[in-house]
């Protein structure tokens, strides 16, 4: 079993476990091949969190494009398990809206709490949206006594990784940013001409 899957069905298990009649709805959702059940359960009125994460976790694995919405709203949710779980999906999914999907979530100043999963999806995504998004993130990270020091910090080691030169200004500035200053030298090591 793969090991995120295996995370998942755990956390689920415990979460479904709370709910009268659940453990039986949950075995039924982790054994089930019929990908028609799994995305009736996004679509029908009355399932629980807990069912619609596992169906859609288990369509988007497997490269169901019915999982795409519901992956993106759990992306961006205020439990970073949802979101770690979401993420992994939405990158083996395949689905070309992922990288927009994911870049408006890194942006978006009103939920920058939730950005690090969406920053991070990005990264293993390389897709053309994913420099200048973490690129804006930053920037915007870099103002004074700014509280999200993890969101900044993947999107300097993000950076690093997709080793673009239009990363090196923001890395630079970052430079000033004792918390990210030695992950900021590290990327800027990574992108030619920047040494």
């Amino acid at each position: 079993m793969d090991e995120e899957l295996r995370a998942l069905t755990e956390r689920l298990r415990a979460e479904s476990g709370n709910v009268p009649g659940a453990p039986g709805a949950y075995d039924r959702l982790v054994a089930t091949g019929d990908p028609e059940e799994l995305a009736a359960v996004l679509t029908e009125p009355g399932h629980p969190l807990w069912a619609r994460e596992l169906a859609a976790f288990r369509l988007g694995v497997a490269g169901d494009r019915r999982a795409f919405e519901s992956l993106v709203l759990l992306l961006n949710h205020r439990d970073p398990p949802r979101c770690a779980s979401a993420a992994h999906a939405l990158a083996r999914l395949g689905d070309p809206r992922t990288a927009r999907a994911a870049a408006a979530l890194a942006t978006n100043e009103l939920r920058v709490a939730y950005a690090l999963h969406p920053v991070r999806l990005l990264v293993q995504l390389r897709a053309p949206e994913s420099v200048p998004a973490l690129i804006t993130t930053l920037g915007r990270r870099l103002r004074p006594h700014d509280p999200y020091r993890r969101v900044a910090l993947a999107c300097v080691e993000g950076l690093g990784t997709l080793g673009d030169d239009r990363a090196g200004p923001v890395l630079n500035d970052a430079l000033a940013h004792p918390a990210l200053a030695e992950a900021a030298v590290r990327a800027l090591a990574r992108i030619p001409g920047q040494r």
